[in-house]
């Protein structure tokens, strides 16, 4: 048998989310095939298989948080593909306690508790899917599972509520005495008492769902950002006509070339390295009274996912062009939203840019990714019309959006460093 572990993904690692189990019981895996995936406060990524052979236990449901190194499962090396059948049937007994049918009618204490608790013939129970029940009054015979083996799932849990109406649900084991509610004074202008009834229901619906383990992560770094850092930003429209100009001379030989489109991202990218350069306490962090000048420049790159943000960083971004900076945007980008991204990529990050102009945003007043001391924001791109010695011209436009921290950035530097960012955009002379 070989142990499988959860994984340390990181030095401050102590612990991981097993979120979801690509294997089932009894299915045979091979050797470095993804197995089930995790959640930590870094990062979201894929488990591969250990060893070749059959999942013949499962000791973490999904859903459940455990410290680094334990034992989540076992592998039989010595079982073929045939095995795969006979253990299915010892899939239940791991997130269900008692094995035998007859047990939970041998207790009298479930009769406090929803059948959907022990009577659960379909699969193993997630402990949210249980909580849910609890919570809800559901009798889970009544709900049609969807995932594998015909297990109930959360989303099974709210199709069935937003059928049945999850608070008449919620509600059914109390008569509903909080219903009739006496005849308030203060209503004379409306007579009619019995129309209200509907409206206090209808506002106490709500569809309860826990935040995942990279929301909770980035709630807590958001406050803990906001209560670090004395947040000013500061914002400059800049000319990128030249920049544009550049891009569009070489985006069809760009893609052709290298199989990924040329966006304005790097050039930005490359600008603020630049002005790093100029100004490198941006490029520092607050060591408590000390300021900690990096000798790299590293930058974070925000990524938005479908649940979430991560910041991947290009690690020593001032030794690229344009060319090497896009490539390392798509690479990490790419590799965030698949979940391929190792711990130490989304580390050590000394300055950080956010693209919110990819969703439309004219400009926005970005957080600062602790423990750094500024972020720089990229609005859209877009050709509006603007004066130009005296006359009216058509120009492609955006607006640059540094945020900073007042206690070691002050406002006349943070304006020095965006005009740099700015001046290299707009004067821009690099080729590709």
């Amino acid at each position: 048998m070989i142990d499988i572990v959860m994984p340390q993904m990181g030095e401050s690692i102590v612990e991981g989310t097993l979120t979801k189990w690509l294997k089932k019981q009894g299915e045979h895996v091979e050797r470095d095939e993804p197995l089930f995936e995790i959640s930590t406060d870094k990062v979201d990524t894929e488990i591969p298989s250990p060893a070749a052979g059959v999942l013949s236990e499962v000791l973490v449901a999904e859903g459940k948080t455990v410290a680094i190194s334990t034992v989540v499962g076992k592998i039989d090396e010595g079982a073929g593909n045939g095995a795969a059948a006979k253990p299915a049937a010892a899939a239940v007994p791991i997130v269900a306690a008692p094995v035998p049918a007859a047990a939970p009618v041998a207790t009298p204490a479930p009769a406090s508790k929803p059948a959907a608790e022990i009577d659960q013939p379909e699969g193993p129970l997630s402990p949210l899917v249980r909580k849910m029940a609890r919570e809800y009054n559901i009798d889970l015979k009544q709900v049609k599972g969807t995932g594998a083996g015909g297990r109930i799932t959360k989303q099974d849990l709210e199709s069935y509520m937003s059928a049945q109406g999850a608070r008449t649900m919620a509600q059914a084991t109390p008569p509903p005495a909080a219903v009739p509610s006496p005849a308030p004074v203060a209503a004379p202008v409306q007579p009619k008492a019995p129309a209200p009834a509907s409206a206090p229901a209808a506002a106490h619906r709500a569809r309860v769902e826990p935040m995942s383990t990279m929301r909770q992560s980035i709630a807590k770094h958001m406050i803990i950002s906001q209560q670090t850092s004395a947040h000013v930003t500061t914002v400059h429209r800049v000319d990128m006509t030249k920049v544009a100009k550049m891009r569009d001379k070489h985006k069809a030989e760009f893609q052709k070339q290298n199989g990924f489109s040329l966006t304005f991202l790097p050039f930005v990218t490359r600008a603020a390295v630049e002005a790093i350069r100029a100004f490198p306490i941006l490029n520092a962090s607050i060591q408590d009274t000390n300021i900690l000048y990096h000798q790299d420049i590293n930058i974070g790159i925000a990524v938005a996912l479908e649940n979430g943000l991560i910041v991947p960083v290009i690690r020593e971004a001032d030794g690229m062009n344009v060319t090497g900076l896009q490539r390392a945007i798509v690479d990490l980008s790419g590799r965030a939203r698949s979940r391929q991204l190792r711990p130490d990529e989304v580390q050590g990050g000394t300055f950080s840019i956010t693209n919110f102009g990819s969703f439309g945003s004219v400009f926005a007043t970005p957080m600062i990714n602790q423990p750094q001391v500024a972020i720089l924001g990229v609005g859209m791109v877009e050709k509006i019309p603007v004066v130009v010695d005296d006359a009216i011209a058509i120009r492609s436009q955006c607006y640059l959006a540094l945020t900073f921290d007042h206690r070691l950035i002050d406002g006349a530097l943070a304006d020095q460093f965006t005009a740099k960012a700015k001046q290299v955009l707009e004067n821009w002379s690099e080729e590709l």
